[in-house]
């Protein structure tokens, strides 16, 4: 097993591996990730861990950036990527957001308030 340095590190990615996740390029968006964060030089910024189901099926693929305790829906590997460099300039990837946190999570479409049934 790896143990790595996470000293520096300012990201922590969630990337959902969960079966709905998988089924919307799940994959594809965590490879994605992975090839931008070595692109930009970023490992030591930026860390991910493959989840399994984070339980947002219907708007996969879900993935979860902390510490600030964002949730990002309908991830594609073009988004990815564009969250990577997004979140090295300190700012959020607007047009995927699902959830924030300030004190509790707040839904940030309809969607996110409402949920969905897992596909």
């Amino acid at each position: 097993m790896t143990t790595w340095n996470l000293q520096g590190t300012v990201n922590h990615l969630l990337i959902c591996g969960g079966s709905s996740c998988r089924k919307n390029k799940g994959g594809e968006v965590a490879d994605a990730i992975e090839d931008e964060i070595e692109k930009q030089e970023a490992a030591g910024n930026i860390h991910t861990t493959l989840t399994e189901c984070n339980g947002r099926c219907s708007d996969a693929c879900v993935v979860i950036s902390y510490p600030e305790g964002v949730w990002y829906s309908e991830m594609t590997p073009k988004a990815g990527k564009k969250l990577v460099r997004k979140l090295l300039q300190g700012e959020q990837l607007k047009d995927h957001l699902l959830y924030t946190y300030d004190g509790g999570l707040q839904a940030q479409t309809e969607k996110g308030a409402k949920g969905k049934k897992k596909k």
